[in-house]
């Protein structure tokens, strides 16, 4: 039976989630340890855009090194939220069967994301810092394709798996 209004539930978050939501703040947490300690050592100037080659194609105050690990904690912060809240989520074919399940998936979903993405930003920044230092780091040309490479994956598994959902509880 179709849903005419998402019914607010109260699932617990699995093991999974939890350390994976431990795993990305602690990541965080790292990164800003990090940059704190090579805070001394920075050049004035640090690398701020690298280009699709892999190489640092632009270049801003030493400052600007913070840029990373704010914008992560604030996706951070607010992905986390946004898991609290399924019920909000985007959704076709919520039925009464399928409306845990689909609110797991999705809830799901944005954690993997979370995690990932938090990864890819502590990389960057970690990459930062090293090239500032005239270190080498990174994957080159593969760094952006490999990581919108693993969001996309993820993406098309969990909508695979909600379409999957909706279809098991279509044929109930």
């Amino acid at each position: 039976m179709k849903l005419e209004n998402q019914p607010i539930l109260n699932i617990p978050k699995t093991t999974f989630e939890k350390l994976s939501t431990t795993l990305s703040l602690l990541l965080l947490m790292m990164n800003v340890i990090y940059l704190l300690i090579q805070w001394g050592d920075l050049p004035n100037q640090v690398p701020i855009h690298f280009g699709i080659t892999g190489e640092a194609d632009g270049w801003g105050s030493k400052g600007m090194i913070w840029f990373l690990p704010i914008m992560a904690s604030l996706l951070w912060i607010g992905l986390t939220l946004l898991e609290r809240v399924p019920h909000l989520h985007n959704y076709s074919g919520l039925t009464e069967e399928n409306v845990e399940s689909q609110y797991r998936n999705s809830r799901m979903m944005l954690n993997v994301i979370k995690t990932e993405i938090i990864i890819f930003m502590v990389l960057a920044s970690y990459q930062s810092v090293q090239v500032a230092h005239e270190n080498s780091f990174g994957l080159g040309i593969w760094e952006l394709p490999i990581f919108l490479g693993v969001m996309f994956s993820t993406m098309g598994f969990f909508m695979y798996q909600s379409f999957k959902l909706k279809r098991t509880s279509d044929s109930l």
